[in-house]
């Protein structure tokens, strides 16, 4: 799927929650290549989850990364979407709200690693795709390559404590997932 600068792309708790790659699809969106949405459940379940996996976490540092995820991004918070929940059949209930924040935010694709979550039949009435995020940042790759590697060098510059070398965090990308990302980055380092 072609994506342009005005594409709205609904993330999922799944790709936020690994920080790594969470980081990459906000420095994306910050660069303007599309648009983030999520709302106030979804940064939840990955902030929970986040907590219940990870001990040496507290619950004020990951407070604080939605409060900076939202002022990045102030019109990122989907709200009034409820009322949709319940009404799409999909295999997972517990996923209805993701399907029905993304049709509420106007948004065409969910970017989310839990594709048989969303099928394509229950999603197509909506013009709503899911999308694996190594082939959301791939598309985006092919739309401006020069886009994102400024956003993944911008990621990589971002990390203070500790500090480490774009080929350190290419090989946490790919093992979250990201192989055709991570290929095609290096090929352009």
């Amino acid at each position: 799927m072609s994506q342009s600068p005005s594409f709205t792309a609904l993330l999922d708790a799944n790709v936020l929650y690994p920080a790594p790659l969470r980081d990459l699809l906000l420095h994306i969106a910050a660069k303007g290549l599309y648009r983030p949405k999520w709302t106030d459940r979804i940064q939840q379940e990955w902030v929970s989850n986040l907590l219940l996996n990870r001990a040496d976490l507290t619950a004020a540092q990951l407070a604080k990364t939605v409060v900076a995820m939202n002022r990045a991004f102030p019109d990122a918070t989907i709200q009034g979407y409820e009322a949709l929940i319940g009404t799409f059949r999909l295999p997972d209930p517990n996923d209805e709200h993701v399907l029905a924040a993304a049709i509420r935010g106007h948004a065409g694709v969910i970017v989310t690693a839990n594709l048989k979550d969303f099928p394509l039949d229950r999603l197509k009435p909506f013009d709503v795709q899911p999308q694996h995020p190594d082939e959301f940042i791939a598309d985006l790759l092919g739309v401006d390559p020069g886009g994102v590697l400024e956003a993944f060098l911008a990621q990589v510059a971002n990390l203070k404590n500790p500090s480490k070398s774009a080929g350190q965090v290419l090989e946490t990308l790919r093992q979250n997932g990201l192989a055709q990302t991570t290929q095609a980055l290096l090929a352009m380092l």
